[in-house]
Order: C-alpha cells, then structure tokens, then sequence
C-alpha cells in the first residue's frame, strides 16, 4: 500500500511510504502501523494533529481502506 505525506509531513516522511498490510484494514489500524513503523514520528499521527483522506476526500477513522485507495495524510490547514 502506498500512503502519501502533505505539507509539513511531507518533510519529516518524504513523499510517501510503502506500508505491507494486510487489507482491508480501518485508518485507525493504519495510523497505528505508521506510528510502530516510525516511532520518531509517532505524534505527527495521532488524530488530532493529522487529517486523512482516503480517495482525496477526508476520512475518519473508522474509514475501511482497500486495496485499489489512496490514502493522503496532512496537517489541519487554517487560513487568515
């Protein structure tokens, strides 16, 4: 599975990763296999600090990811 970074993660995780697990699994399972996978990163991943979305539209945890979904992660935006 291939999982790509936005923003300021992008700078910390690179422009992606990829990520062997086995499908279908929640975002929840998700962000916790990124945490144990880079335990230096492991706070940039909790949900209140990181968006997600899954097939460009903004997922909640509970989301079911399959195979053939692009999953994005990104720091919250806020604008002025």
């Amino acid at each position: 599975m291939k999982i790509l970074f936005f923003a300021s993660l992008r700078e910390l995780m690179g422009d992606s990763i990829e990520l062997d697990i086995q499908l279908p699994v929640s975002l929840e399972t998700l962000r916790s296999e990124i945490q144990q996978a880079h335990p230096e990163h492991a706070d940039y991943f909790r949900p209140s600090r990181t968006l997600a979305a899954v097939n460009q539209t903004i997922a909640q945890d509970s989301q079911i990811i399959n195979d053939a979904d692009e999953v994005a992660f990104f720091p919250p935006v806020t604008g002025g």
